[in-house]
């Protein structure tokens, strides 16, 4: 029996997950870590943390895998952060991660030298922003030259990793689409925009599509981990494109909703497809020669767990009195109250929103309370607010041909029965559950399958270990969501100047 060895460095831990020709799990480890916020709005990680976590985990999954029996290894993780190497291969400098919002001055920067957000979207199908890797480049050049002068390679987390366990400097076109210097609809590095921003083109890795093998496990990571030399390590893919691929959502039609703290929706599409304001992140799939659209909402789950601390004390006590789960008991009072909650609607931007409104200033309102809103009715608008916000992204896929059969369900939130219910009746499309929710890392092992031959592609890896375990289709309230769901769509243009004196005003009083 062979394994297949997927590698996720996320931005709390590495984890290492074997599943077996057939797809079921055999073994898993995790190694946590913290990352540090030397200012405010800064996020950042030490390099050689993940590189001892990795090295951990794949020991302890070793305790349980021969490594003659790994056919191939798939490595994933968090996207777009900096990782700067000398000329030795040594780290410059703490990797900048994806969360960190530095840079907000460099990405006016880019888009004016490339003469505007219309070229960027030609060049590399995005707009650029702060958590993106190029406008950090610009940032160690201008605030830390003495560090950019040794610059000779610039790496994501993951294919760090690659490098420490393989010598191999590569990437693959999925997690490179978010450093916003590759030419999405090439799937290679974008010569104007690096010739635009002063950036050698050898600085940056080779491009591997994700199932295809890249390189291989070296000597001297072999005595470190385990692993058997001349195992091979395939391109991979970011964690969200790694993660579609353990949802199964390699082919049009089939879409993820991922219900965690962050709400994302993640459509395949079988062509380059740019929404024309750039309102979508248009990157590479991790599946050769096609794309992937993404909606990315900031506070979905974490809308309800907002609810559950800022609201829900008689709830948690409760759970804690009866051992039972708080967000049972808040569901629960929710489904008691009519869809539309008589007129009360959540707007879910916590922590400003990305998609459709890429906007740090708006907030968070419930709007249309009245003397008839108690509990159920204020709990289950935090869980159709949310269900809105994901429709918003969904809106803009369909708006560019994407027609949507089936939404698949992912995320803490996704446990729900009430929360999958309302989901298929906003977007008027079934909700699937699968049966198995390993993430990104279960997504490269199986990439890894197809670069060592166990499957004959993404698709057949895909069908050969995923099957739908739970389905949800539209129930009565499709159209009492449609005529809410305008009401929603309404209200952040009427709100969005007052937000942002509102956070003026408290910028003020800061």
């Amino acid at each position: 029996m062979s394994y297949l060895l997927g590698i996720d460095v996320s931005t709390t831990a590495t984890k290492a997950l074997a599943i077996d020709e057939h797809g079921n799990v055999a073994a898993i480890a995790s190694d946590e870590y913290e990352f540090v916020t030397p200012r405010p709005l800064w996020a950042e990680q030490n390099p050689a943390d993940w590189r001892r976590a990795c090295v951990n985990v794949i020991r302890r999954v070793l305790e349980k895998i021969p490594a003659r029996a790994i056919a191939g290894i798939g490595l994933t993780g968090q996207m777009h952060g900096l990782v700067l190497l000398d000329a030795d291969g040594e780290v410059l400098r703490p990797c900048i991660l994806w969360n960190d919002q530095r840079t907000a001055q460099q990405c006016a920067e880019i888009t004016a030298r490339v003469g505007g957000a219309q070229n960027l979207l030609r060049w590399i199908g995005n707009p650029v922003l702060p958590g993106f890797t190029a406008p950090k480049i610009l940032w160690v050049r201008e605030n830390e030259p003495q560090v950019y002068a040794r610059v000779a390679h610039i790496l994501l987390p993951k294919d760090y990793l690659r490098y420490k366990l393989t010598g191999a400097f590569a990437t693959e076109p999925s997690d490179a689409s978010g450093m916003a210097l590759l030419d999405v609809a090439q799937r290679n590095w974008s010569d104007e925009l690096l010739k635009a921003l002063d950036i050698p083109r050898a600085w940056l890795p080779d491009v591997f599509e994700s199932p295809v093998v890249s390189a291989k496990i070296s000597a001297a990571a072999a005595r470190e981990t385990g692993l058997l030399e001349g195992t091979p390590v395939v391109g991979g893919g970011g964690d969200q494109a790694a993660g579609a691929v353990g949802m199964g959502i390699v082919q049009e039609g089939i879409v993820s909703a991922t219900l965690g703290t962050s709400g994302v929706v993640f459509a395949a599409s079988d062509s380059y497809r740019l929404e024309p304001n750039g309102l979508l992140h248009a990157f590479c799939h991790a599946v050769p020669n096609k794309w992937h659209l993404m909606g990315v909402m900031l506070s979905a789950a974490g809308s309800f767990r907002w609810f559950r601390d800022a609201l829900g004390q008689a709830e948690i006590e409760r759970a804690r009195a009866e051992n039972k789960d708080v967000y049972e008991i808040l569901t629960a009072e929710a489904a008691r109250a009519r869809a539309g909650c008589e007129g009360l609607i959540f707007l879910p931007y916590l922590t400003g929103e990305r998609t459709p409104y890429p906007d740090p200033d708006a907030r968070g309102a419930y709007v249309g309370i009245t003397l008839r809103h108690h509990k159920p009715e204020m709990t289950r608008a935090v869980l159709e607010g949310v269900a809105y916000g994901l429709r918003d992204s969904l809106e803009l896929m369909r708006a560019l041909g994407l027609n949507v059969s089936q939404v698949r369900a992912s995320g803490g939130g996704a446990r729900s029965a009430l929360w999958r219910q309302i989901l298929a009746d906003v977007f008027d499309s079934e909700i699937a559950l699968l049966n198995l929710a390993e993430g990104a890392a279960y997504g490269a092992a199986l990439l890894a399958g197809v670069g060592a031959g166990v499957y004959h592609s993404v698709a057949d890896a895909c069908a050969q270990t995923l099957r739908v375990t739970d389905l949800v289709t539209q129930g009565k309230d499709v159209g009492v969501y449609a005529e809410y769901y305008k009401v929603y769509r309404a209200l952040y243009p009427a709100l969005r100047e007052q937000f942002k004196a509102l956070g003026a005003l408290v910028a003020r009083q800061t």
